[in-house]
């Protein structure tokens, strides 16, 4: 019996054995971290309309079933052949596609290493970088083999928590060297080149994401990333399909709701806190992003209403 299901196991295609591994561990719709420092499996039972959520740093591989990401107006479908890829943390909306409870859309994220991409690029053993282009932060790529087959080490690993500390490392930064030769590598070059324009609106959106609720003053902000005012606004919008601006209500709105639905603040104490100055402009501001009053939509929320929803990709939803 023993030799039987190991070549059934051997025999199984990667996608098949991502869906094997994800299945034994998630069992229910969600999403789930792992005993792998960075990697998270996600599980969703039905088709799902575009939600909000944050998108970091991250592949998204979907083993069954296909979802899309939608970031400033552009689709970005992705399955079980093609990879989803951020090089930065974007503000996006999750579809789920194709999925039932029979076939559920499953799936894994796995968060990107800035410093390991670094590190890989300065050994200087990877093809010349031609294409100097700045686009949005967010692509989809194929799903090789040659990509698939470390990732799918990485996942047997779970079988095997010992050795985690010690080959997972190893695995994810192969992982990452893969990511680098594949047709998405341009997206990861963005973020690792330290004197690239990617490098600096990296280091913008982190201050943002800790000073969210502060006057926000671009000029500022653009020097403190040692750029000038147009090439700061024109390349983060270039990254991130929306200006600095709105990347900050964004973020005010999105910790205001999570402040209500899982701290109890009323929608005034909210608004007030994230920083806005008028609770019935935090109000129109927020049905305009989440489609209903912040009361209503937190309601709905507590009472088994589905929210945003995505993985890898923040604590406001998955991809």
């Amino acid at each position: 019996m023993a030799p039987r299901q190991y070549d059934t196991a051997r025999h199984r295609s990667p996608q098949e054995t991502m869906v094997h591994v994800i299945g034994a561990r998630v069992a229910q719709a969600g999403d789930y971290e792992t005993p792998i420092a960075g990697l998270s499996f996600f599980r969703r039972d039905f088709p799902a309309l575009p939600a909000v959520c944050m998108v970091e740093p991250s592949v998204v591989l979907v083993a069954q079933g296909a979802k899309q990401m939608w970031v400033g107006g552009k689709a970005y479908p992705y399955d079980t052949s093609r990879f989803l890829i951020t090089s930065l943390d974007i503000p996006a909306n999750s579809e789920v596609r194709v999925a039932s409870p029979q076939q559920p859309c499953v799936g894994l994220v796995l968060k990107l290493d800035v410093r390991t991409l670094a590190e890989l690029i300065a050994q200087g053993s990877l093809p010349p970088h031609r294409d100097r282009s700045v686009g949005v932060g967010v692509g989809i790529g194929a799903a090789t083999p040659a990509l698939l087959a470390p990732i799918v080490r990485l996942l047997e690993l779970l079988d095997e928590p010992e050795a985690i500390a010690v080959l997972a490392p190893l695995i994810y930064r192969e992982i990452h060297y893969r990511l680098l030769m594949s047709d998405q590598a341009a997206k990861l070059r963005q973020i690792a080149s330290v004197d690239g324009q990617g490098h600096r609106i990296a280091k913008a959106i982190d201050w943002l994401k800790l000073n969210y609720a502060a006057l926000l003053r671009i000029d500022e902000l653009a020097n403190r990333v040692q750029m000038s005012t147009p090439t700061f606004h024109h390349h983060f919008r270039e990254l991130t399909a929306m200006s600095p601006l709105q990347y900050q209500k964004w973020l005010r709105l999105s910790e205001a709701k999570r402040l209500m639905l899982n701290e109890h603040f009323d929608a005034s104490s909210a608004a007030f806190k994230v920083g806005y100055e008028s609770p019935s402009q935090f109000s129109r501001e927020y049905s305009r992003l989440f489609g209903a009053p912040p009361k209503r939509d937190i309601e709905m929320l507590r009472g088994g209403a589905k929210g945003a929803g995505m993985l890898g990709e923040s604590r406001t939803g998955q991809a």
